[in-house]
């Protein structure tokens, strides 16, 4: 029976060693349980520098192709005018205007820019010539500043060609014009890029949030030696415990895609059954790593902590809140691991570009390859588990 001390008995002045006592308890509760000091040092750190290095909302050095086909000093000039801007960097690889427009549609290229053969002669006869530039809006933060840059550039651009008779041309309006086309969300629209992203932002939070508490709430209740005492493989355990989730991602799914049609009118263009491969695809990513999640965890709460501390990088590193291309090359090798990044352009790809498998294969197979490490890597650990 516990034994109450009465209040008269308890010390009525403040002590540094009573105080000094539960301060190094707590300290060495806190040595014990690594994994939750490594989530305390490591998620500050991981915040830090994801937001002080990675994170740029002025992208530069985006993929443009340019078709010039006047291929005459004031294209040249032009075109060296774009790249000292820093916001394009020309892909010289793609030469045809078909070859161009599949790069965008592929996501590619950000930019095409079109200068029609009459350019020069048009120009010298102060017909103001129009350049055309195609550009990929699905995500509009990543196109503004650039756009912008290359209006200013038509005014003073061609300011040392144009010399002698053709000084004319210099001052007022500027001696060509910029028409710029934006493809897939012409009007800019932020919820035509947000919500098909925001489909995989909920589906990673939820579906490797439950299946990580899945098994470890079943070790805590002490439940799991009632599965281990049936003639299971940890395959079947492991697929029987996912496979109630897939439901529930698929029914998220439909309640989102219904959303994004009918309260926030985001274009559909591509294929429903398309679409729903992808989820279904994703869906798996999610789940087997919330799986290795709940193997590696010994309570629910370090589950919880693991999937935070997952969530994070993949909601800032995936091109969902942020443009990728904005971000240095190590922080987009590490964006290009993780599943949310491949989902987010599958997802504006079929909705927005109406892509096809062609297009989407280059962020299907990453997906899929994340699936059969982690489920190697999650079979592993469960053997650990059950020994």
């Amino acid at each position: 029976m516990e034994t109450m001390i009465p209040p008269s008995a308890l010390p009525v002045r403040f002590s540094l060693l009573r105080w000094y006592g539960i301060v190094l308890k707590e300290f060495i509760q806190l040595r014990r349980d690594r994994l939750t000091f490594g989530m305390i040092i490591g998620i500050p750190i991981v915040q830090l520098l994801l937001f002080g290095f990675a994170i740029n909302v002025d992208p530069r050095n985006l993929p443009t192709a340019v078709i010039d086909l006047n291929q005459s000093e004031f294209s040249r000039s032009f075109i060296a005018g774009m790249e000292k801007t820093r916001y394009f960097s020309i892909d010289r690889n793609i030469a045809g205007e078909a070859q161009a427009d599949a790069a965008l549609a592929a996501g590619k290229v950000q930019f095409v820019v079109s200068i029609p053969p009459d350019f020069s002669r048009k120009l010298m006869r102060g017909e103001r010539p129009a350049l055309l530039i195609q550009a990929d809006a699905t995500d509009p933060a990543s196109t503004s500043n650039a756009l912008a840059a290359i209006t200013q550039l038509s005014h003073n651009v061609l300011q040392k060609d144009l010399r002698g008779a053709l000084s004319k041309l210099n001052g007022g309006a500027a001696p060509f014009e910029v028409r710029v086309h934006r493809l897939y969300n012409e009007e800019g629209i932020t919820q035509y890029n947000i919500v098909p992203g925001l489909m995989g932002v909920i589906l990673t939070m939820t579906m490797v949030l439950m299946t990580s508490l899945a098994m470890t709430r079943e070790r805590e209740r002490g439940t799991m030696e009632n599965l281990l005492a049936t003639p299971t493989l940890p395959l079947e355990i492991m697929t029987g415990k996912i496979t109630p989730y897939i439901m529930i991602g698929l029914i998220q799914a439909t309640l989102t895609i219904a959303a994004a049609r009918f309260v926030f009118h985001v274009p559909f263009v591509g294929s429903v059954l398309q679409l729903y491969v992808v989820i279904m695809i994703f869906i798996g990513a999610n789940l087997t790593l919330g799986i290795t999640f709940s193997s590696l965890a010994r309570n629910q709460l370090q589950a919880m902590q693991m999937t935070f501390f997952f969530f994070l990088p993949s909601i800032l590193l995936s091109g969902f809140a942020f443009p990728f291309r904005g971000m240095p090359h190590w922080a987009q090798s590490l964006g290009e691991a993780l599943p949310l990044t491949h989902f987010v352009r599958l997802a504006r790809g079929i909705l927005l570009k109406g892509n096809g498998w062609i297009e989407l294969w280059p962020n299907i197979w990453p997906l899929m390859a994340f699936i059969a490490v982690v489920m190697a890597m999650g079979l592993m650990l469960f053997h650990k588990t059950l020994d």
